[in-house]
């Protein structure tokens, strides 16, 4: 019978059979053996009646009540080495294992995972520089932290870019959108968006420097990108807060680092591999479900959001418009990125020549002209204009007394609307 017992069994045979031998007392017995007086008294009478297999624990060799079955487990087996779910880790599997029926722990199956060589045991590493933890902000709506992320989000070995936004107070990510990159039109569409249906946060944390990476190989739209935001921003009385290191800005940053895990298997179940398609998953299916996961209690009730007015509801085309500034020529023309536009003759306020007006380039394409608050009427012109000597001082609601040259815009203008009044009065006449 000796050589069933481990070391470990033989040592506990030795002290109870010098406990027996009345070489030991039941406490010094139970003190080695790190066992209550009871049970020392219950080992002594199984090692009397059985000998050495009194020390043998029960329940040895015996499959235990709680095993899984087999069958289950060669199922989990196989659904974890196909090909779509190669890299889930022990928490995601139990999620996606549950919608299949088998309910399994997660360090249960983390065990399973080890055993099989499906999951490397990671050791803990501390923080090589300590950081004190920045408490959350007291109300939803208070502080909306704000990035993009290049990923290959697709797994198509090509980089797309998500732009997202994590509240600080709830972890709620009220919005996250796959665009073409984080240039000003896409992050301009974004803060639209976001501002039309759920108001106006009080601060935006983001990058200190080249916020929006416009150092980035996609990111070419416009080097002025920062400028413009803040002057959005600033118009919509929105506080900017520039974080000092990725560090600072954690919860954006840990987002990302769950969605580049979570997000891009989920889309990979579904075989989502377009920005369209991705977009309405995120809207519609993971972000409701991310939030009732990982979202917690505000400290205080309410929304710090601030609502649209009226007035800055119809200011938003402009407000999210890039915007540069441009000096009227002394034929009222106005040159933009090689472009040319003549400013019409008669205009709702008073304009001189080196004016400096603001022109906009809007989402939707359209340029607009304005000076202070007043837009402008004008005609873009196909190619660069002829000079001409315009003794005109200004533009007014009044139309100039002097005459333009034949072929001038103006003249082809008032051409134009002399057609249009022909082509009515005939109609009429009909």
């Amino acid at each position: 019978m000796g050589d069933i017992l481990t070391p470990e069994e033989r040592e506990r045979y030795d002290i109870i059979r010098a406990c027996i031998d009345g070489d030991l007392t039941n406490a010094e017995a139970g003190a080695r053996l790190r066992i209550t007086i009871r049970q020392v008294r219950r080992l002594k009478r199984a090692v009397e009646e059985h000998a050495e297999a009194g020390a043998v624990h029960g329940s040895r060799g015996r499959v235990s009540n709680r095993a899984n079955d087999p069958r289950v487990v060669s199922a989990i087996v196989s659904f974890l080495k196909h090909a779509k779910h190669r890299d889930f880790g022990p928490t995601f599997a139990k999620e996606q294992l549950a919608k299949k029926g088998i309910v399994l722990g997660v360090e249960t199956l983390r065990t399973l995972m080890i055993n099989e060589g499906l999951w490397k045991v990671r050791q803990r590493r501390g923080p090589a520089i300590h950081r004190e933890w920045r408490e959350r902000m007291g109300m939803h709506g208070e502080l909306v932290q704000f990035d993009g992320s290049y990923h290959d989000w697709f797994e198509d070995g090509t980089e797309q870019c998500l732009l997202a936004a994590i509240d600080d107070a709830t972890g709620v990510v009220p919005r996250a959108v796959f665009d073409e990159n984080e240039g000003v039109h896409a992050v301009f569409r974004f803060w639209w968006e976001y501002i039309k249906e759920h108001g106006r946060p009080v601060a935006v944390y983001l990058d200190k420097f080249s916020t929006y990476k416009v150092n980035h190989k996609n990111a070419v739209d416009n080097a002025e990108m920062m400028t413009q935001f803040e002057r959005a921003m600033r118009e919509l009385d929105i506080k900017l807060i520039k974080a000092n290191s990725p560090e600072a800005k954690g919860r954006i940053e840990r987002l990302f680092g769950t969605l580049q895990d979570r997000l891009v298997k989920e889309m990979r179940l579904r075989d989502i591999d377009a920005r369209d398609a991705a977009n309405s998953f995120l809207d519609t299916e993971y972000l409701p479900d991310h939030n009732v996961r990982f979202a917690v209690d505000a400290q205080h009730e309410g929304d710090a959001h601030r609502p649209l007015t009226e007035k800055l509801c119809a200011r938003l085309p402009a407000i999210f418009s890039v915007q540069s500034m441009r000096n009227v020529n002394n034929d009222f023309t106005i040159r933009f990125k090689n472009r040319w536009f003549q400013l019409s003759a008669t205009q709702d306020t008073t304009v001189y020549k080196s004016d400096v007006v603001t022109t906009e380039e809007r989402l939707d394409g359209t340029i607009h002209v304005r000076l202070k608050e007043t837009y402008l009427a004008y005609t873009e012109l196909p190619d660069r204009p002829t000079r001409v000597r315009m003794r005109v001082t200004a533009l007014t609601k009044e139309k100039p007394r002097w005459k333009p040259p034949a072929g001038h815009p103006w003249r082809r203008a008032a051409a134009a609307e002399a057609d249009r009044k022909n082509s009515k009065r005939l109609r009429n006449a009909r």
